[in-house]
C-alpha cells in the first residue's frame, strides 16, 4: 500500500519551475506552466552499492513519475530511494552485486541474469544509470546473450542489443494501472503543469498554417504542419546514420 510520508531530507531537493522557457526567457516547450509545488526525490538509478543488504523501509508515492518509490536502508546506515517493482513490500531485503539470488528489487549486470527473466532500470553504458524500461508498468525480457551482448525485448515489442555488463533490476515496474487513471477536471492537468493544447484550426493564420478561415473548416493543405509549416504526418524524424541503429535487431511493433 502507497505511504505518503515526509521522507529523508537529504534525499529530496526542491524543483524549480521553467514555465517551459529557456535561459533567454523564450518559450522553448509549449503548453507548461503552474504546477503544484514538489520535491524531486533522488534516486538512485545506477544500483551500484554492491554486495550490501538493505530493507525497505517505505513504499512512497512519487509526483515526478508514474511508478512508486521505495525507501532503503543499508546496512552500513545509508538511505536510497529505488523504483518499486511489483511484488516488493516493506519489510523485504534487497541487494546488487554480481552474483545474486534472481528475486524481485535485486540488481545485476544482465551477463549474470538468466534468459527469460523481465527486468527494468536497464542500464545503456555500463555504470551510466539505468535509462531503459522506466516508467509504472513496464518490463524488458531477456531473450539471449552471444558474444558479450545481451538481446533484450522492450515493452514496445523492440529488440535491442545492451552490453552484457550493463545493471538491471529484476521484476516488471509498480502501478501498471496507472493508464486507467482518467483525469475528471481541467483543474487536475493544471495541477501537472499541462496549459491547453489549442488546435490549430482555431487560430489565426499568422499563428498557425491551419488558421483562418470562415468557421468551422479544415486544415486546407495537404498534409498537416507544425506552427512552424513543418510537414508532420509521414515525415520520418529519426537519423539514418545513428550509432544506435546497429543495437537495433528488431524494431517495434506498430
Amino acid at each position: 500500500m502507497t505511504q505518503i510520508i515526509k521522507g529523508v531530507k537529504n534525499l529530496k531537493e526542491i524543483l524549480t519551475k521553467t514555465g517551459g522557457r529557456d535561459s533567454q526567457g523564450h518559450i522553448s516547450v509549449r503548453h507548461i506552466g503552474g504546477r503544484h509545488k514538489r520535491f524531486y526525490r533522488i534516486i538512485d538509478f545506477r544500483r551500484d552499492k554492491f554486495n550490501i543488504s538493505s530493507k525497505v523501509v517505505s513504499i512512497e508515492y512519487d509526483p515526478n513519475r508514474n511508478a512508486n518509490v521505495a525507501l532503503l536502508n543499508y546496512a552500513d546506515g545509508e538511505k536510497r530511494y529505488i523504483l518499486v517493482p511489483e511484488s516488493l513490500k516493506v519489510g523485504d531485503e534487497v541487494i546488487s552485486g554480481q552474483k545474486i539470488e534472481i528475486r524481485v528489487g535485486n540488481a545485476a549486470p544482465l551477463k549474470n541474469i538468466p534468459v527469460g527473466t523481465i527486468v527494468h532500470n536497464v542500464e545503456l553504458f555500463p555504470g551510466k544509470g539505468g535509462q531503459l524500461t522506466r516508467s509504472a508498468g513496464s518490463g524488458s525480457q531477456v531473450m539471449a546473450k552471444e558474444k558479450g551482448y545481451v538481446s533484450l525485448k522492450m515493452q514496445s515489442g523492440e529488440i535491442r542489443k545492451i552490453n552484457e555488463n550493463c545493471i538491471a533490476t529484476i521484476g516488471v515496474l509498480s502501478r501498471g494501472d496507472v493508464k486507467n487513471i482518467k483525469l475528471l477536471k481541467a483543474g487536475q492537468k493544471r495541477h501537472l503543469g499541462i496549459r491547453p493544447g489549442v488546435r490549430g484550426v482555431a487560430m489565426s493564420p499568422r499563428d498557425h498554417p491551419h488558421g483562418g478561415g470562415e468557421g468551422r473548416s479544415g486544415i486546407g493543405m495537404s498534409s498537416p504542419k507544425t506552427p512552424w509549416g513543418k510537414k508532420t504526418l509521414g515525415k520520418k524524424t529519426r537519423k539514418k546514420n545513428k550509432p544506435s541503429n546497429k543495437m537495433i535487431i528488431a524494431r517495434r511493433k506498430r
